[in-house]
């Protein structure tokens, strides 16, 4: 086994200090080792960094240097810190606290607020954008959808730089950010939204860090009673601090230096929120005492798909590009990296998808694949693919596995079966404790064979499923485990948030999948425009887009495809090409004029030129146009539509409505939502063009062949204004 190699479900806890180094590689033991002083960890992706960083808190506390309760260990997203907390237990190293800035800060600002202020904490606001919209409208000036989102972004932005609405003019100007409105406008409402807080006697995310900050900068007693409390610190995911949260680390530090950071220059991809690599890179400049391990042996990605992260990497300018680490790949050759090109996007997502479906039927778990791309609104097509290809998927940053209506469910079943299973007739054929779990959980609707379809039912189903086969890998690592055993251990997972494994393709935008990894990744619409996006325009952002890329290169670990469109949409001109960060790694392409590589041994390899997975090209078709004034479309909406936006709709509203009862039903029956049988935007397509033939019908973007054979009849029947029988519509 590979010093990073994944531990079983449920390993045994080592049974000394000693033992918990083992399997550790000599870097990562360096990092368990070094338990004084502040200590930097340069990791790469893939590298082990949060098992180097576990086992040394581990190896600390079961070797009695440190003590569980003065250890705070910080992170930046839940379910980090619930992976942490879930291998520190493993470990033999609970009571440890490891929190995200906020939570730590927030259960301070709790504890202390009575003491420092006096009264109850003010209640923190659930969504900021209502109050951004109230200030907006108290200064008389009109956002739509998208400023309202992006003033609300700017005043995120200026509390985690610490920038007071004053300010805000020149600040955003000194690093070049550009205002979605007039900055004197948004300085404007970001002072209103202030005052409308205190106003209502409430307080947001960022005002957490703010006011825990405040405090402890102007009570010394209390910020030396915290510091009395947490005597050694540990900070994951350091290049991503903020000017904010690195105060609050000085004041939690006071003049101490037991502090060890762990970080990647070159996966920085938070800007935008105020992150910076600064503090990470100046951190021997800070301290310069400080022992530095670099952790450069990449556990998780075959040397194919390192040898292209560090080919990205190659080409990249900039600081964080000065202090790259160059990883060595220490696993098995695999296959190199697929590069396709489709003529649209729509062929691009049904190309995944059916590549996607060959996976799975060879063998390759549905939670093993995982479809990233840049923006959010790229989501849709590729889960009209799936859908239509009937693969189940998830879309990343949904509810946590633990707080879903039919997992709490669950747990009552199973906590009741372990109290009074002896009654319960249920288990008079359970001989062990996956039966019993299968029988408790056949009552709440789980089946041995899955629901057809990939919406709401299949959900509830895979979550059940998950249940199940956590149970079935308890029971081999503890032989003789009870049902009550069972529950104590989803109890202590809950608590910490460490979920099993739900089956399904996951779909994810390149910033939420950082963390992450898959045995097979696809990387879809890297084309300019969107990789880099549109409106990266400096050399900063421009190089942030390629450690973006970076990031979704390296969350793979066996196969990687790479893929762009060359339009939008079906018909249009095919005027995109592939991504310049592909310039020289790709087949057939030279690198981008004045960019040298200077990755790893042997130069990049190439990747494979036969391209088996290409999707058929599509045969090119005259350009859409509005139906009212003629004008050429590209939008995909208002092709479906056959007419711009802003044109007048002849829409039979009782017709719609009708298609619409009609969907609800036919959703209903397949256990999937209702956008998978057709979009709103279809619907209304159809309700305005009426259509009379199956020729009319196929002519609507939307209605492809599967579902004009599927629902086809159906959906002619009600434009012709028949009553539908019982039986119609269904396979």
């Amino acid at each position: 086994m590979t010093a990073a190699t994944h531990s079983t479900l449920f390993p045994q806890v080592p049974d000394s200090a000693d033992a918990v180094l083992e399997g550790l590689d000599p870097e990562q033991r360096e990092v368990a080792t070094a338990l004084h002083g502040p200590v930097c960890v340069l990791a790469g992706a893939g590298t082990g960094k949060t098992r180097a960083i576990t086992h040394r808190i581990a190896y600390g506390v079961r070797a009695g240097i440190l003590q569980p309760s003065s250890v705070l260990a910080v992170t930046f997203t839940n379910r980090a810190a619930g992976e942490m907390r879930g291998r520190l237990r493993q470990l033999g190293a609970a009571g440890v606290q490891a929190r995200t800035f906020h939570s730590a800060a927030l259960r301070q600002l709790q504890y202390f607020w009575p003491k420092a202020i006096g009264g109850s904490l003010p209640r923190i606001v659930d969504r900021k954008i209502q109050l951004v919209a109230d200030a907006a409208a108290a200064c008389r000036i009109r956002l739509d959808r998208g400023e309202l989102r992006d003033v609300t972004a700017e005043i995120e932005w200026s509390k985690v730089t610490q920038t007071v609405p004053t300010d805000y003019t020149l600040a955003a100007a000194k690093v070049g950010r550009e205002a979605p409105r007039d900055p004197a406008e948004v300085a404007q409402i970001y002072n209103v939204y202030e005052d409308l807080k205190r106003d209502r006697s409430v307080i947001d995310f960022e005002d957490v860090l703010l006011l825990t900050v405040g405090i402890l900068q102007d009570r010394h007693d209390i910020a030396d009673q915290v510091r009395s409390q947490y005597q050694h610190f540990v900070v994951d995911e350091y290049q991503d601090v903020s000017p904010l949260q690195q105060r609050l680390l000085e004041l939690w530090l006071g003049n101490r230096n037991n502090l060890c950071v762990v970080g990647d220059a070159s996966q920085t991809i938070y800007s935008f929120t105020g992150a910076t690599p600064d503090h990470l890179l100046d951190f021997r400049t800070r301290h310069p005492g400080a022992t530095v391990v670099k952790l450069v042996r990449d556990y998780r990605s075959t040397p194919q798909v390192v040898h292209l992260a560090n080919g990205l990497l190659a080409q990249a300018r900039g600081r964080a590009a000065d202090h790259r680490l160059e990883l060595i790949s220490q696993r098995e050759a695999g296959p190199e990296p697929l590069y396709t090109e489709h003529t649209d996007e729509p062929a691009e997502a049904e190309g995944a998808a059916r590549r996607i479906r060959e996976l799975m039927d060879s063998g390759v778990p549905a939670s093993e694949i995982a479809i990233l791309f840049r923006t959010n609104s790229q989501s849709e097509t590729y889960e009209q693919a799936l859908a239509d290809a009937g693969i189940p998927y998830q879309l990343r940053g949904a509810e946590r596995f633990f707080d879903r209506p039919e997992v709490r469910k669950a747990g009552i079943a199973l906590r009741g079966a372990a109290r009074f299973g002896g009654n319960d007739s249920l288990l008079d054929d359970a001989v062990d404790l996956p039966s019993q779990v299968r029988a408790v959980l056949s009552g709440e609707g789980w089946t041995t064979e899955p629901p057809a379809g990939s919406g709401a039912v299949r959900e509830r189903w895979e979550s059940l499923a998950a249940l199940v086969n956590l149970a079935q890998d308890f029971a081999a690592a503890k032989p003789g485990a009870t049902l009550a055993d069972l529950v104590a251990e989803l109890d202590e997972r809950a608590n910490a948030q460490h979920a099993p494994t739900v089956q399904g393709v996951t779909l994810a935008s390149l910033h939420s999948a950082k963390g992450l990894e898959w045995d097979v990744v696809f990387l879809v619409g890297v084309a300019e425009g969107m990789m880099p996006i549109t409106y990266a325009k400096t050399d900063e952002q421009i190089e942030e887009e390629r450690r973006l890329l970076y990031v979704g290169v390296t969350r793979a670990r066996r196969h990687l495809h790479v893929s762009w469109a060359l339009s939008r949409a079906p018909g249009g001109r095919p005027n995109r090409r592939p991504s310049r960060f592909l310039d020289g790694l790709r087949p057939g392409s030279t690198a981008t004029a004045g960019r040298t590589a200077t990755g790893g041994p042997g130069g990049v390899e190439r990747g494979a030129t036969s391209r088996p997975d290409a999707a058929p090209r599509r045969t090119q078709r005259t350009p859409a146009r509005c139906r009212v004034c003629g004008r050429t479309l590209t939008d995909a909406g208002e092709m479906k539509l056959m007419r711009c936006e802003d044109c007048p709709s002849d829409m039979d509203e009782g017709l719609y409505e009708r298609l619409r009862e009609w969907r609800g039903v036919q959703a209903k029956l397949s256990g999937q939502p209702d956008f998978c049988v057709f979009t709103d935007r279809t619907l209304m397509a159809i309700a305005e063009a009426e259509p009379t033939s199956p020729v009319e019908l196929s002519r609507i973007p939307g209605v492809r062949k599967r579902k004009l054979d599927r629902y086809g009849a159906d959906v002619l029947a009600i434009c012709a204004g028949q009553e539908l029988g019982e039986s119609v519509g269904g396979e």
